[in-house]
């Protein structure tokens, strides 16, 4: 891990060059954004319904007052005891976000095929306060890619991230989109899978700028060091 130890000035001329590469990537960040505002929608026409602390709602109830909606495909199966560490992770960062969501028009809430009373105990162990809601009784996380049934895993490949791969978990992570109009009707605009959340981590931001980084090299799996905040 050492590093060369150099004066100040050597150092700024080299922090100088990578500030350029910092700014492209800005950029390019910026403009690949504009880019995905620009995906054509899909209207969702099936009448999904979610067990809701509320009672049984539809995909338009979790929109609130909002017209935009962002969904986290919660890993957390029918029959599972906690939820999953990794999901848990990014969940530890999102009940900060939701009121300045809000103020850009923006409904926050995770999806999970558990039972709702097992997501809310599991909430009120994490200490969370998001909307959280179970679709086990619709085929909305299958429909969004994030999960699959047993027999699907043992007779070949599924798709997930938009190819298909071998999967050892009924269950996969997410985050999808949607928009609601004026007349009310609900629209996919956007999802994204696998490393394609690691921007929605802001502990991994954070890692990614320190001498060791996440220091997940060697190890079995990269985020196999990843606990429950109260398991550490």
């Amino acid at each position: 891990m050492a590093q060369p130890v150099v004066s100040r000035e050597e150092w700024l001329e080299a922090r100088k060059a990578l500030l350029e590469r910092e700014k492209a990537f800005t950029r390019e960040r910026d403009a690949l954004a504009a880019a995905r505002r620009t995906l054509p929608w899909v209207e969702v026409s099936e009448g999904y319904r979610f067990e809701s602390e509320d009672g049984e709602v539809g995909l338009a109830e979790l929109f609130g007052a909002m017209s935009q909606l962002v969904v986290s495909h919660f890993m957390y199966g029918p029959g599972w005891e906690a939820g999953c560490p990794s999901c848990s992770f990014w969940a530890d960062g999102y009940d900060p976000m939701t009121v300045h969501l809000a103020a850009r028009d923006v409904a926050f809430a995770a999806v999970s095929r558990a039972p709702l009373a097992a997501l809310l105990a599991y909430r009120d162990r994490m200490g969370w306060r998001f909307p959280w809601v179970s679709s086990r009784r619709s085929s909305f996380s299958e429909d969004f890619g994030v999960s699959f049934d047993e027999e699907a895993l043992a007779t070949g490949p599924v798709t997930y991230n938009y190819r298909e791969t071998t999967m050892r978990s009924s269950e996969a992570p997410g985050l999808s989109v949607f928009c609601k109009d004026e007349a009310g009707r609900l629209f996919h605009t956007y999802s994204c899978y696998s490393r394609g959340l690691d921007p929605m981590n802001a502990a991994y931001q954070l890692l990614d700028l320190v001498p060791r980084g996440r220091d997940e090299q060697g190890l079995p799996f990269p985020m196999t060091w990843v606990r429950r905040r109260d398991e550490y």
